[in-house]
């Protein structure tokens, strides 16, 4: 599982991004936005990287 540290979530909407986002590069991702914390947790065949580019791509800052 990749824990990442994401800045700029707010609200339900955020959560809705980020996992379509992930799921779009990888459908049977597993995302976990924990709101609170701040941090989205994925279990995917994808990379660090990628997933943090698909996180950026909505607009919020990332970093692993």
């Amino acid at each position: 599982m990749q824990v990442f540290k994401v800045q700029g979530m707010s609200c339900e909407h955020c959560v809705r991004a980020i996992t379509h986002a992930v799921q779009k590069l990888d459908e049977a991702a597993e995302v976990e936005v924990d709101l609170a914390d701040g941090e989205v947790r994925v279990s995917s065949r994808l990379s660090i990287a990628e997933v943090a580019e698909a996180i950026r791509g909505e607009g919020y800052e990332v970093s692993p």
